[in-house]
């Protein structure tokens, strides 16, 4: 079996630990072509961290050619509302646009904002953690690692408590479009949501514009209204991206992030002792070791060339985050955990103009999940071995049982 054959993102087998491949991938060369996906896998940090901050390269060709003349094929008419929802928010957008709305929303996510939310984060934590030890333990993702960041950028945009259980099977939906090759169930799936997703905002920011409060889409609202800056799909598109990149990665990172504790116990025995101390360290650590995200796309809309391969306009770039995360070139002992690792250039939030935006706020709300845990649950112990969901490139488990 070649090596790029060993790279096999619909198997659960591999989903549940790339990591052998990717060391087999980053040996083997600096860019290889797979086939099942026309995609050009690039293993190496140093050339996901060079590409991702390449302005050769886009989330999108749109704003530079029409599809026809980028080689591609249109996607067909019936997945329309997932991509206008889709193609209007700042992940996929590219300059002047993206530079515009990262703009107006950056203001939501300054130092200073995020701060200011941490006490409400961190009770936010403890109640749910709280609701864990009543009941004796259960499903941690379902339970802790779910409900907070929803419940935190729901806050945040204004949206109503009881509306907020709609979020995530709309986003879970929405984001199964951006694993590789989804299928016709998936698109059908995606479409509805974004449908549903894009009829409630709008109903909301109508609300909203008749009576505003102190919350990011009343903060829109005004940027529209007043400075003529920002669509009203552009302000749906933001919602939604804000929805889904705010808490998918997060309950991802809670979930994997608790699964590895428990396979090193004597890592997670020094987290118990010093939490204070290492907490900061250990987050960061735990998204590189085992990262949500494993795979970002990008268009190539120049000819680039990567270790000798020239890859051509047209193309399409698989950073592989988690193979560059495990560099041994970048990171010494790349898989050995080590939660007091002080050099971690990991890239799990991205880099250049696309890096997160809410990674500020992800850092504060698992500093607040991780640590309620450890202060509350000292004891907290698992179950039974999870079982990974079938998605690769937003890759998590199913449940995370444990007991307290």
């Amino acid at each position: 079996m070649s090596t790029v054959a060993a790279f096999d993102p619909w198997n659960p087998s591999f989903v549940a630990d790339p990591y052998p491949v990717y060391a087999e991938l980053r040996e083997a060369g600096r860019a290889h072509h797979f086939a099942d996906t026309d995609q050009w896998l690039i293993p190496r940090h140093a050339d996901v961290s060079a590409l991702l901050r390449d302005r050769r390269l886009g989330r999108t060709y749109l704003h530079r050619f029409t599809h026809e003349e980028f080689g591609r094929t249109p996607p067909p008419a019936e997945h329309a509302p997932f991509h206008v929802l889709n193609d209007s928010g700042l992940l996929d957008l590219e300059a002047p646009d993206h530079t515009r709305i990262r703009r107006l929303v950056s203001k939501a996510f300054t130092p200073r904002t995020v701060e200011d939310l941490t006490p409400t984060v961190q009770r936010m934590a403890d109640e749910l953690v709280e609701e864990l030890i009543a009941d004796g333990g259960g499903d941690l993702i379902a339970t802790v690692a779910e409900p907070l960041p929803v419940a935190v950028i729901a806050e945040m945009l204004g949206i109503p408590e009881a509306d907020r259980p709609l979020l995530r099977p709309w986003s879970a939906d929405i984001c199964g479009m951006y694993e590789l090759n989804p299928g016709d169930e998936a698109a059908r799936r995606a479409v509805t949501a974004s449908v549903e997703f894009s009829a409630y905002l709008r109903e909301l920011i109508a609300a909203r514009r008749g009576n505003p409060g102190d919350d990011l889409i009343s903060a829109l609202i005004e940027a529209h209204d007043e400075e003529d800056r920002l669509s009203e799909q552009e302000m749906v598109s933001t919602c939604v991206l804000l929805l889904n990149a705010g808490h998918e990665a997060t309950v991802n990172t809670t979930g994997n992030g608790w699964w590895t504790l428990f396979r090193h116990p004597g890592q997670l025995a020094a987290l118990r002792d010093r939490p204070r101390e290492l907490l900061p360290s250990a987050i960061e650590e735990l998204l590189r070791f085992d990262t949500p995200l494993q795979l970002f796309e990008r268009w190539v809309l120049d000819d680039i060339e990567v270790g000798g391969t020239v890859i051509p306009r047209g193309s399409e770039v698989a950073l592989l985050f988690g193979s560059a995360n495990r560099d041994p070139a970048r990171f010494d002992r790349p898989d050995v955990l080590d939660l007091s690792r002080a050099d971690n250039p990991h890239l799990s939030f991205g880099a250049g103009i696309h890096y997160c935006l809410g990674a500020p706020l992800a850092r504060i709300e698992l500093a607040a999940s991780f640590g309620a845990l450890l202060r509350r649950a000292p004891g907290l112990r698992l179950v039974r071995e999870p079982e990974w969901r079938p998605g690769y490139v937003i890759r998590g488990l199913r449940e995370l049982l444990v007991e307290v």
